[in-house]
């Protein structure tokens, strides 16, 4: 047995960007890039890892809003229309830097990428990469997880127990129906984490959960072992926690590794820099300032940036690896010393970090699983199942409410910027708890319009709008976004309850709205009402 271990979880999510109404939607380029940049990679390196029988026990988590895009037919052939326009932009600025020796290299590198990505995606694995992960969970590669329905930050909604039994009993459900076998454990949205939401989460069969350093560490009582070790909460839950200092190193981009001047410049694209009229001949009208994934520059300097060299760049990601795991088994040397198990390094990440916003993350995560191989007898790389399977006494105790984000408790998702969503998505969900209440015979109108009414309720609920109103990226599309499915909730709600549903307006929502395809309206009734239902004054 190692003397110690190295729990290494991605938790992948988007939110749901689907949108059948319009024949191109700039925020779908988010799901394309993941796919190009981040998912696709990392299939390419556990399908390098099982080629070299090389030990792997990564934890994925994989939300249902991800899942659903990624089986929707029509954005898989958005998709490849996306990859062929990658394409042929590339092979424009092959033409373009023809006489440039260095940016031609350059070029033909990200036309080789989008090649690739098309063959991975359409050819090896018939646009449906669920089947790749499908694959390497059963070649026992990795675990597979989940989240919350629609990645709900659900201490702001625990108010309503109904609304967090419906997100967190959903969210397993899907995943049930997409991979045939029940998640193990859940990744909290957020991390957002609540004293009694731990009864959900075994409530829907799930035996872990993830939580933020501070959540543990200020438990109570406090932790024996600290962040080595995982702790059992209330129902038996147990909790593993982020370790802060081994994953500052890996996602900071001022201490840690993305920012080293030999790694591609995330910000300097090619679309910043090209007349919008040649853009416009590869890639939609929107052309200006859009991301193509064509960069050239690396991150040195200020102003003045000098090229990219990928040589380099993929040298210095395996000498990260290698300093990485060096670190870890310091660590784990330091922490055996007074322990009396072994101690369990956890190190969860968005997957989108590696590959999307740190282009070498996975070369650095290939070299950090082989590295960890090398040195099986001090660090071994696990996943939370096996650890629980390994070690049952836990200590028991009560962990502190918290999340991760700026300030760590929240502040992300209720400010300034956000704090006036909530009336009404409490308000909502007081009439969702009313609706449940009824049971209308099977797929009459009403009873589509009841499960319709749900679906876009849980939409609303994503914790990406908020998230995207306090950065201030696209902050209108957010808004729009709670502004049509909480209208579509209310209307259907009304349609429920007076009898009069329209089947061609009900049939257009389930077209735009179209995930949970067995959702259980019943995990939407009334469990308790510590308080009295929210009534908001003016439109969302």
């Amino acid at each position: 047995m190692a003397s110690g271990y190295l729990i290494l979880v991605l938790h992948a999510h988007l939110p749901y960007v689907r949108h059948p109404e319009q024949p191109y939607m700039f925020e779908e380029l988010w799901l394309y890039e993941a796919i190009t940049e981040s998912y696709i990679p990392l299939i390419k390196i556990l399908e390098g890892l099982e080629r070299d029988r090389i030990p792997c026990r990564l934890t994925l988590s994989l939300s249902p809003p991800l899942l659903t895009m990624l089986q929707d037919r029509l954005l898989q052939q958005r998709y490849l229309k996306y990859l062929q326009e990658r394409c042929a932009l590339a092979r424009a600025e092959l033409r373009r830097n023809r006489h440039d020796p260095v940016l031609k290299r350059l070029a033909r590198m990200y036309l080789d990428r989008f090649t690739e990505a098309a063959e991975v995606f359409h050819i090896r694995y018939k646009n449906n990469l669920i089947s790749a992960f499908k694959r390497f969970y059963r070649a026992g590669l990795i675990e597979l997880i989940t989240t919350a329905a629609t990645h709900a930050f659900l201490p702001l909604l625990k108010v309503y127990p109904s609304t967090i039994r419906a997100q967190v009993m959903t969210g397993a459900e899907y995943f049930n129906h997409v991979f045939g076998h029940a998640a193990p454990g859940m990744w909290l949205p957020e991390c957002g984490y609540y004293e009694g939401l731990e009864s959900y989460v075994r409530e829907a069969g799930y035996r872990y959960l993830f939580l933020e350093t501070h959540g543990l560490l200020y438990a109570e009582p406090r932790p024996r072992y600290g962040q080595w070790a995982p702790v059992a909460c209330a129902q038996g839950v147990a909790a593993f926690c982020r370790d802060q200092e081994a994953s500052r190193q890996i996602w900071s981009s001022t201490e840690g590794y993305p920012g080293d001047p030999l790694y591609r410049e995330f910000y300097r694209d090619i679309g910043q820099d090209r007349d919008p009229a040649y853009l416009a001949r590869y890639v939609h009208p929107r052309g200006g300032g859009i991301q193509t994934g064509i960069k050239y520059f690396r991150i040195s300097g200020r102003e003045e940036k000098d090229l990219y060299d990928p040589e380099m760049a993929l040298h210095r990601a395996q000498e990260h690896a290698h300093h990485f795991v060096a670190c870890r088994m310091s660590d784990i040397r330091d922490a055996a010393a007074t322990m009396a198990l072994p101690p369990a390094i956890t190190i969860p990440f968005d997957a989108e970090l590696f590959g999307h916003w740190w282009f070498e993350g996975p070369w650095f995560l290939d070299a950090l699983v082989r590295e960890v191989a090398q040195y099986s007898m001090t660090i071994e790389m696990i996943t939370p199942s096996d650890y629980l399977g390994r070690h049952h006494d836990l200590q028991e105790v009560q962990p502190s409410g918290s999340s991760w984000g700026h300030c760590g408790y929240h502040d992300v998702w209720l400010n300034e910027t956000n704090d006036w969503l909530y009336p009404y998505l409490h308000a909502a969900c007081s009439q969702m708890e009313e609706l449940a209440e009824n049971q209308y015979r099977c797929q009459t109108l009403r009873y589509r319009a009841q499960h319709q009414a749900a679906r876009s309720l849980l939409l609303a609920q994503a914790s990406d709008w908020p998230f995207i109103m306090r950065t201030g990226t696209t902050v209108e599309y957010a808004r729009a976004r709670i502004r049509d499915h909480l209208s579509r909730f209310y209307y259907l709600a009304r349609a429920c309850e007076t009898g009069r549903v329209h089947e061609r307006t009900l049939a257009a929502i389930e077209r735009l709205d179209a995930i949970f395809p067995d959702i259980d309206v019943c995990h939407f009734r009334s469990v308790a009402k510590p308080y009295p239902p929210t009534t908001p004054t003016g439109r969302p």
